[in-house]
């Protein structure tokens, strides 16, 4: 593969990474101020929820309060985002 084409894909997969970690933190937001849900929380949930509901069954919520999403953003901000940045240093600099 081109590695010019590489580039662009980790990094595009990197923006990808960025972008969902927003929106879970908007759901988070959403989920603790219910003055804030409309419609548009429905399509959070259709991205959000298939990857919490698993996690939910393995650390069920404790008090009110979701661990899940914490979870998730730790994973994602410790293991994939290097991970990917890594990648694409690799094809964009080598």
């Amino acid at each position: 593969m081109n590695a010019g084409l590489l580039c662009s894909f980790y990094n595009g997969l990197s923006t990808v990474i960025w972008i969902y970690t927003l929106i879970l933190l908007a759901y988070a937001v959403v989920s603790w101020l219910p003055d804030l849900r409309g419609r548009w929380t429905m399509y959070l949930a259709m991205l959000v929820e298939p990857l919490l509901t698993p996690l939910r069954r393995i650390i069920p919520p404790m008090g009110g309060f979701d661990l899940s999403f914490l979870v998730v953003i730790l994973i994602i901000n410790f293991v994939v985002r290097p991970l990917v940045a890594h990648l694409a240093f690799n094809a964009c600099y080598f």
